[in-house]
């Protein structure tokens, strides 16, 4: 019996099965797991790159890419990316890796592990493999370097790639290199990219124009970011839900309140539902005005539309109410926290410990500092800092 069929069958031999009569065995026999579930559901990295492996060995498996994504992403999280080496160089003796959808999701996978050299590795012996590279392989390669923060071979790739290979570079293509360029801080010459791709015929999508957006409130170039916002209106690409926050968070930046409000209202009306990054950006607008009665509602409101606040929420609305000495609003949202299981930043709850320190109110520091050391949910070590005289 191949180590595929114990691990679906299990351990039970057919003399013991033979005992009871098909029609019991049906009714008394758990249902049979799935292979995705059997990796699935394993929690020791060891154990489940053994399972994953084995697993392989099924053709239908091997298709299933998101328990690939979902075991890559398992193990770089538990730091094991040498167990993420081990089962993608094990793809290579199957025949799939002549395939080059296949030898794609490969390279993107070792993208997200950051193991960008076995990605080019891959790459690079398509060839052996009776692949061809089209610009599918090419942009999972340039997605590859780009995820590791590569971008100065990204950029090279791009220029490189194309001529030596034959390929023509799509909207993806351009997509990456604008994102890298932008992550880089070369932001104009991200910008300039737009006039290159319609020059090549191709028309620049949703995703090119919210990574300028984004990328241009992000590193304070408002102007440009209106720019942006205004040629998504002069070509007929609509806006989503991502978009409206790029603007949002630019204008919150910006203190523009007036605008802030009218555009949060344009996009409940326009039938996008604001999610929890819309309400992040009217909070720290409020809190840039001086408005905390404000800020406090915007935070009711995320809960009130059924979302969780998220580490990013907690960062912009605790040292705000520190800063204005609203200790005690501070110190009930630290307890709704660990209460509610709402995920919150190290660095957030050590602001608030030094500021009641500070603030003369060293029993409510000590308190929190319990709690952060003692629930049951996200443990942190936090330091007392001594009072100042």
């Amino acid at each position: 019996m191949s180590l595929l069929s114990r691990l679906l069958r299990g351990t039970f031999n057919t003399c013991t099965i033979r005992r009871f009569s098909s029609a019991a065995t049906a009714a008394i026999s758990p249902p049979k797991k799935s292979l995705s579930s059997i990796v699935n559901d394993e929690r020791n990295p060891k154990r489940l790159v053994e399972k994953f492996k084995t697993a392989c060995e099924s053709e239908r498996f091997r298709a299933n890419i998101a328990v690939y994504d979902r075991t890559v992403r398992r193990l770089v999280a538990a730091k094991r990316v040498h167990f993420v080496e081990e089962i993608l160089e094990e793809q290579k003796k199957y025949p799939d890796m002549s395939k080059e959808g296949f030898a794609a999701r490969i390279i993107s996978l070792y993208g997200k592990a950051g193991l960008v050299e076995n990605a080019q590795k891959v790459f690079d012996e398509m060839p052996d493999r009776n692949c061809k590279r089209s610009v599918l392989s090419f942009n999972a390669l340039l997605s590859a370097y780009g995820v590791s923060k590569r971008f100065d071979v990204v950029e090279q790739l791009f220029s490189d790639l194309p001529d030596k290979l034959s390929i023509k570079p799509d909207i993806v293509s351009y997509n990456t290199l604008i994102k890298a360029l932008c992550e880089k801080g070369s932001l104009s010459e991200a910008v300039a990219l737009l006039d290159e791709i319609e020059n090549k015929g191709l028309k620049p999508d949703i995703i090119t124009f919210n990574t300028l957006l984004l990328s241009s409130y992000l590193q304070g170039e408002f102007e440009q970011g209106e720019e942006i916002w205004a040629k998504m209106a002069e070509k007929n690409v609509g806006k989503d839900i991502r978009s409206y926050n790029a603007r949002l968070l630019g204008l919150a930046n910006e203190r523009k309140s007036e605008v802030l409000v009218y555009l949060f209202e344009e996009l409940k009306a326009s039938g996008i539902k604001p999610d929890v990054y819309s309400f992040n950006a009217m909070i720290r607008g409020s809190i840039n005005q001086g408005e905390m009665e404000e800020a406090k509602s915007w935070y009711k409101e995320i809960v009130k539309q059924g979302y969780r606040p998220d580490k990013a929420t907690l960062a912009l609305l605790i040292p705000a109410l520190c800063k204005g000495e609203d200790f005690g609003c501070a110190i009930e949202l630290c307890k709704e926290t660990f209460s509610k299981r709402y995920l919150v930043g190290e660095t957030t709850l050590q602001q608030l410990v030094d500021e009641l320190v500070k603030g003369g109110k060293r029993g409510e520091a000590e308190e929190i500092v319990e709690m952060a050391k003692n629930n049951d949910f996200l443990k942190f070590k936090l330091d007392l800092l001594a009072e100042e005289e």
